[in-house]
């Protein structure tokens, strides 16, 4: 994929941003006005802020806190003049749409007002929300939660799946003699786990089906079930290999997932909170389709159909 010249000066800024922050120190004299005019288009204004507005849709993230007179000074000559020019174009589409009447269009003006509500919406919600969700509020749910929630335990277990109870107590007696359980269940298993020697993995009580569970959980490290297990999916041969307790994420692993958690339950009650702050009062709604209004005489009885009564 090619990248325009444009984009190369963008991206080549944060290298830039080391020196151009270190002259923050000893701020020279100011030598143009604050909000200086850089062209206009039709008589309006296109204003510096205007330009450094345009460049924040295309900068990193990290740069658009820098002051506008340091930002300046960052962005090489070329790029300025490129940002000149995109807002520029701009305007100038903007003008030619106005000049159209395209802003008087009520289609128009009925999406413009939906933008503007859910811009208004979202930055309420945000300055409502973000400053209850801190990396203190994370710590404190983490710290609730592991306080909260027992260790549980784990096993690593291999089985053999069978069709009938001969042949597992086959298999069992073939494993009793010293067969390898991977060539065992190689040879007779069906089902999951066969082409890793029925292998399981690691899982809990609840991730398998009651009998199963019972048998596997009933068993220590490097010991076989000694007797088949019967189940819906036919019948098992069970040796554990490990057993574990589990001690669940680490404060970083679970970080961003309580973030979220947070995030939709400070949304929810500012929400609520919001609703709670204006007046509301509902009106019934008007009747829909042929549905008859209140206090309308009934229809007609449908006439009864030839030879019945």
């Amino acid at each position: 994929m090619r990248i325009s010249h444009f984009a190369f000066l963008i991206l080549a800024l944060p290298a830039l941003a080391q020196p151009a922050l270190a002259q923050t120190l000893t701020p020279p004299a100011p030598t143009m006005p604050v909000d200086p005019v850089l062209a206009t288009v039709d008589g309006e204004p296109i204003r510096l802020s205007d330009v450094l507005a345009t460049a924040a849709e295309v900068i990193p993230a990290e740069m658009r806190a820098v002051p506008a007179e340091i930002l300046v000074g960052m962005i090489p000559p070329e790029a300025m003049r490129q940002l000149v020019e995109r807002t520029i174009t701009d305007r100038a589409l903007i003008v030619a749409a106005r000049r159209a009447g395209i802003d008087r269009d009520p289609e128009v003006r009925a999406r413009l007002a939906r933008a503007e509500a859910q811009e208004l919406t979202q930055t309420l919600l945000q300055r409502e929300v973000m400053p209850r969700v801190t990396d203190a509020a994370i710590r404190a749910r983490y710290d609730r939660d592991a306080a909260a929630s027992a260790p549980e335990e784990e096993v690593r277990a291999r089985h053999i799946l069978v069709p009938t109870e001969a042949e597992a107590r086959t298999a069992l007696a073939d494993l009793q003699r010293g067969q390898s359980f991977e060539d065992v269940a190689r040879r007779m298993a069906i089902g999951p786990g066969t082409r890793e020697g029925g292998d399981l993995g690691w899982f809990k009580r609840a991730d398998m089906v009651p009998p199963f569970a019972e048998a596997a959980f009933a068993l220590q490290a490097g010991q076989l079930a000694p007797a088949p297990v019967r189940t819906q999916s036919g019948w098992h041969v069970i040796r554990v290999e490990e057993r574990r307790r589990t001690q669940g994420p680490s404060f970083d692993d679970a970080r961003e997932q309580i973030r979220q958690t947070l995030l939709q339950e400070e949304v929810a009650a500012a929400v609520e909170r919001l609703r709670g702050s204006v007046t509301i009062v509902r009106v019934e709604a008007p009747p829909s389709g042929n549905a008859p209004l209140v206090g309308s005489p009934p229809p007609p009885p449908a006439p009864a159909a030839p030879g019945r009564r």
